[in-house]
């Protein structure tokens, strides 16, 4: 498959649960932008879950859904982090991490019940997910003279450019969003503009 220049995460924070012979497993879906954030959200689950007998996790980061990491929290290896990271890949998201909760209700699950039970949280909190489609963007910086402002604004206009920085003075420069795909045409069209000069 060709890699697109489009991503899938999370709106914003679900929620899923799973029971099994007692055993309670409450998953949390969050959407992330750095693995910085993940230490806060455990450590507030933490204290929302005070009694629970593990808090395991997996997230992944990145457009390229290259970066991932899985932890068990003390259950036995591979039952909790990777079933749990495996329910993102097979959902094809990214940005985002999930925290699963677990209250032990007393009846031990075995591996593939515990397997299972973390699967089956996650899958539940991504279907109560709002999943959104997000494209790549790369950041350009335009500078050039007031003379070619119309130029400019018309090839911004006619691409369906985003500003978010913008400044004319003596000569002007913008800071405008390049979907991924749409580059190589943009930067082309903007190449012909006399004394614009840009920098990505």
């Amino acid at each position: 498959m060709l890699f697109d220049d489009t991503y899938k995460t999370i709106e914003k924070e679900a929620e899923g649960i799973f029971r099994d012979k007692g055993s309670r497993f409450i998953a949390y879906l969050y959407p992330i932008k750095s693995e910085e954030e993940i230490k806060n959200i455990i450590v507030d689950l933490k204290t929302l879950h005070p009694k629970a007998r593990h808090h395991c996790w997996a997230m992944r980061l990145g457009p390229d859904r290259t970066i991932f990491r899985i932890n068990d929290d003390g259950e036995p290896s591979g039952t909790a982090g990777r079933p749990i990271l495996n329910t993102l890949l097979s959902s094809d998201l990214t940005n985002v991490l999930a925290v699963v909760v677990r209250y032990f209700g007393g009846t031990l699950l075995g591996v593939p019940g515990l397997i299972n039970a973390y699967k089956s949280a996650t899958v539940d909190a991504i279907n109560q997910a709002h999943i959104i489609e997000k494209t790549i963007d790369l950041i350009f910086k335009l500078e050039f003279g007031h003379s070619v402002m119309n130029e400019v604004m018309k090839i911004i206009k006619d691409e369906g450019l985003r500003i978010f920085n913008q400044q004319f003075d003596l000569n002007c420069s913008l800071d405008i969003e390049i979907r991924q795909s749409q580059v190589n045409k943009v930067l082309g069209r903007l190449e012909k503009v006399e004394g614009l000069n840009w920098k990505g």
